[in-house]
């Protein structure tokens, strides 16, 4: 079976990841998966060095035109991200194969910026991305926060969750990061997360504040790319004067390593469809506090991790110091959360739900009533 993935997202985030994962995973059971990707991307490049084939293109009209030039060649056509899935949808009538989309996203159909718009204006929005999927074969989702939307437009998607794989330590580069930044004899609490307004790394840096308030046993790394919410971020940690104990580290390319130095992992996303951050936190036993955004309640419940409301960074806060002064209870938390990701979470069971269903073999989700459909009014 003939099987293009297609992403071609600029940066390194969970969706190109999981991307990654997936043609890996394909690979390893001897099929031959092909991505379509961003020219000279990260994505590419890691593609490439565990020789999978890779279609790099620098624009989305490069990538449509090799969509139409090889419309007959492959039998599944797997779109990782909404823009990959536009293209597929405007040619679904000129493709041979299969469309699949995966939503790793948990946005409400209409979004925060939407308020302004009119009632009509979101109802064309939301008719568009009605259209946009239904013309999918197979639509998968992370979780059940990414289910949502599409259920209430009465699609009932496939649950697949993301995978998350157990990289081992470089232990050389750990001591030297370690020397470097002068982590020893403090706690280190972080997290990795876009600067982003969905992210929300303001809460989380008033979260830092109001813990710094009780004790300055610790540090604080923020580790992930740039975004929308930088120069507020970077604003609010100088207004509160946390310049020596919140740090921006930007990108990391072994960021496997950088969990092993936690003894927090901290997540105040507003919006998360999963939160693969939180599973890579889980094996390799970072202790969890994140809001109970979409599907991060899902990862955190039962006991895995501390849940706190959107926005509530004394909550935050809270959860940090009890896991800071409660061994027993944080190594309780680390366990559970360990050998529930496991079970949960391998390469393998993604690889395998995505064969199946790509063979049309994936036991169909259970029909339920659609949930009633958005007050859009205001």
């Amino acid at each position: 079976m003939r099987v293009l993935l297609l992403n071609l997202e600029r940066g390194w985030r969970g969706g190109e990841r999981q991307t990654w994962l997936t043609a890996l995973g394909l690979k390893e059971q001897g099929w031959q998966p092909v991505v379509l990707a961003r020219k000279n991307g990260p994505l590419a490049k890691r593609l490439k060095e565990q020789q999978i084939d890779v279609i790099e293109k620098g624009s989305a009209i490069g990538a449509i035109c090799y969509l139409i030039r090889t419309r007959r060649q492959y039998d599944i056509y797997h779109a990782q991200t909404s823009a990959a899935l536009t293209w597929l949808a405007s040619l679904k009538r000129l493709l041979k194969g299969k469309v699949v989309f995966t939503r790793r996203t948990a946005f409400p159909l209409t979004k925060d910026q939407d308020q302004g718009a009119s009632s009509s204006q979101k109802e064309k929005k939301i008719k568009r991305l009605k259209w946009k999927w239904q013309q999918v074969d197979e639509f998968v989702a992370i979780s059940q926060a990414a289910a949502a939307g599409p259920k209430q437009l009465g699609i009932q998607p496939y649950l697949i969750p993301s995978a998350v794989e157990y990289v081992p330590a470089d232990t050389d580069h750990i001591i030297a990061f370690t020397e470097q930044h002068d982590l020893g004899g403090r706690y280190v609490l972080g997290t990795s997360a876009a600067l982003s307004q969905e992210k929300d790394p303001c809460t989380t840096i008033r979260a830092i504040h109001a813990l710094w308030q009780k004790r300055q046993d610790f540090i604080f790394l923020h580790f992930g790319a740039d975004g929308d919410a930088k120069v507020e971020a970077q604003a609010l940690v100088q207004e509160l004067g946390l310049e020596q104990v919140y740090r921006f580290m930007g990108f990391e390319p072994r960021i496997e390593d950088m969990y092993r130095l936690l003894h927090v992992f901290v997540l105040s996303s507003k919006y998360e469809a999963l939160g693969s951050s939180v599973l890579d936190a889980f094996i390799y036993a970072a202790p969890v506090v994140t809001t109970n955004a979409g599907g991060l309640a899902e990862l955190v419940a039962e006991g895995r991790g501390i849940a706190c409301e959107v926005g509530d960074f004394e909550a935050i806060a809270a959860g940090c110091d009890k896991i800071l002064e409660d061994e027993s209870f944080r190594n309780e938390m680390i366990l559970t959360a360990l050998k529930w990701v496991q079970e949960h979470h391998s390469v393998e069971k993604m690889v395998q739900n995505y064969m199946q269903l790509y063979a049309g073999e994936l036991d169909r989700p259970q029909e339920s009533e659609p949930e009633p459909a958005p007050d859009i009014s205001t």
